[in-house]
């Protein structure tokens, strides 16, 4: 099958486009053709190597997450889909590879493709849609009346928080550039910081949940904005002790990941709210209950652009670039 092919961690060096062996389909998988497949900042940092030490891949490696497409071959105890089913899934982590023709996916990671979506808006879907309902639903456990603060309202993760947490009755602060203040606010957000004019760590005070997407600095003030009681949960890091138990790390690794994390989990109980780092997982029955949500028009998909196949690196670095206004989609077939 045709793939895009990471030889080695780089953060220069484009993927190959070559051919690498269909994946083997266990008993209990499906083995899914791609029609669409989503693009993450996760591909490139795992791309880049940043995340080697706590996901040690095999190289070469398929890079990709998300996928949305047709079920051509099921294994011998698949019970949930037939030939022929339209699925998407957010592939585990030890399975990734969406950036080809094909993928094997176990079935309880995969859930039937939203009737009223097209494959390149399924593709966009899961791994930021897991992920804020992981870091909402199952951790902040959000409830109507609170005040949660997501960054960066345009990107992917963003306009997906955006919508999950208007859903779940919460009020909404955000940020986003200047050109894209009147387009969250019709998303659902309630307050929206200007990053290029204002500072949020000023304006908003009082919240209960901040989901942190950005970096470091970013992750020191938005601990500011919370009430004595309050959750910061990231997905940008830095991994604290319990994510490496979760994962089973090994002993240096949790002892590395316990001392990247000391200083924001020490500042956080100086100031009574609680900090903790969010790796989602795939879920199959979770992207179902987010099919329901979209089926009822409580949720949208954003997409920024779709790239067709053979343009995958040029679809990284625009990814990398940043300016993404929702997903970036790579149409396979």
């Amino acid at each position: 099958m045709k793939a895009f092919i990471t030889d080695r961690y780089s953060k220069k060096n484009p993927m190959r486009f070559g051919d690498m062996q269909e994946p083997e389909t266990l008993e209990n998988d499906v083995l899914i053709e791609i029609h669409a497949a989503g693009l993450n900042l996760l591909d490139s940092k795992i791309k880049s190597g940043e995340f080697k030490l706590i996901l040690p891949y095999r190289l070469p490696l398929i890079l990709g997450h998300d996928v949305a497409g047709v079920v051509t071959r099921v294994g011998s105890r698949v019970q949930q889909f037939k030939v022929g089913d339209e699925v998407y899934s957010r592939v585990p982590d030890h399975r990734i590879g969406t950036l080809a023709q094909f993928v094997a996916v176990n079935e309880n990671d995969v859930a039937r493709k939203p009737a009223n979506l097209t494959m390149e808006e399924a593709a966009s879907i899961p791994l930021v849609g897991l992920t804020v309902w992981q870091a909402l639903v199952e951790k902040a456990k959000l409830k109507t009346g609170q005040k949660v603060f997501i960054q960066a309202g345009s990107g992917g993760v963003g306009t997906f928080a955006i919508q999950l947490a208007k859903h779940l009755g919460a009020t909404v602060a955000t940020t986003t550039s200047t050109a894209n203040v009147d387009w969250v606010r019709r998303l659902g957000a309630d307050v929206v910081i200007d990053y290029k004019k204002d500072n949020f760590e000023s304006a908003l005070h009082g919240y209960d949940v901040v989901l942190n997407t950005q970096d470091g600095k970013t992750l020191e003030k938005s601990l500011r904005v919370l009430k004595p009681g309050g959750q910061l949960i990231s997905i940008s890091g830095p991994p604290d002790p319990a994510f490496a138990k979760e994962i089973g790390a090994p002993d240096f690794v949790k002892l590395i990941l316990r001392l990247l994390s000391s200083g924001v989990r020490k500042r956080a109980e100086r100031i009574g709210v609680a900090y903790s780092f969010l790796f989602m997982k795939a879920s199959g029955s979770q992207l179902r209950q987010i099919t329901a949500l979209i089926d009822a028009g409580a949720i949208r998909p954003v997409v920024d652009k779709v790239f067709p196949f053979r343009s995958a690196n040029e679809a990284l670095a625009y990814v990398e670039a940043g300016r993404a206004k929702g997903k970036v989609v790579i149409k396979v077939k």
